[in-house]
């Protein structure tokens, strides 16, 4: 069931995740925070979770600091999507013609999850910060369809058309089942390269402090977050 369980884990931890703060220390260290409250004269600054064993833990995973090094806090803004232009008129139609249905674009996300026990709802929010569901996106970076898969990256996992919305959510599927192997199991981890490229998650030795990286990886855990959240309402709507 690897991968499978950690939705339980997220909805332990809500609220907590569903925005993130970016704290700075008068003497520039920085800390990626779920949420702050004052203890005294001092400040307990509650960590965004590296890993979701950690998220599961989340009441231990604090630090107290003097009030008054607290440089700064900011907010962390979820990132502007990547453009999405189509190339041309032609693609315009083709872009309204070519969209999913939700049903259908569910069936994709399980039928992919199921192939690399990653949970669907996951893919779902990835698929929702990198293209909001639109299979003819295109960033200015060149990257391509639901999952945003750069051409090189598309190449190396056998992807022919990234448009095509099974080959791109397979493709991008295996390339996220490639980097939580790599990480073993840590989903902030392997987001964060999704986002950044593993290069840098490896430079920094973890999340690396990109403000665009953190926001991405905030942001798709708040959609994970919602979208447990609703089933679970759903759910209990139904038994009572």
């Amino acid at each position: 069931m690897r991968r499978l369980l950690p939705a339980f884990a997220l909805l332990a931890l809500c609220p907590a995740l569903y925005a993130a703060q970016n704290v700075t220390l008068r003497n520039g260290s920085e800390f990626l925070c779920a949420r702050q409250e004052a203890v005294g004269d001092r400040i307990r600054l509650y960590l965004y979770p590296s890993n979701i064993a950690e998220a599961a833990q989340n009441a231990g995973n604090y630090i107290d600091v003097p009030a008054a090094s607290i440089a700064r806090i900011e907010m962390v803004p979820d990132p502007v999507l990547p453009a999405q232009e189509p190339l041309n008129t032609r693609d315009a139609h083709t872009a309204v013609s070519t969209l999913l249905a939700p049903g259908e674009t569910r069936e994709l996300l399980a039928r992919a999850g199921q192939a690399h026990n990653i949970d669907a709802d996951l893919l779902a929010a990835v698929v929702h910060a990198e293209s909001n569901g639109n299979p003819r996106a295109v960033s200015r970076a060149g990257a391509r369809g639901l999952m945003q898969l750069m051409p090189t990256t598309a190449a190396k996992l056998g992807v022919e058309d990234s448009f095509a919305p099974e080959q791109n959510v397979s493709g991008g599927t295996a390339y996220l089942d490639q980097l939580l192997i790599r990480y073993h199991d840590n989903i902030a981890l392997a987001l964060a390269a999704y986002n950044a490229g593993p290069e840098a998650v490896d430079r920094y030795h973890g999340v690396p402090p990109y403000s665009e990286t953190r926001a991405y990886v905030a942001r798709i855990v708040r959609e994970y977050n919602r979208r447990k959240l609703t089933a679970r309402a759903v759910q209990s709507a139904s038994i009572h």
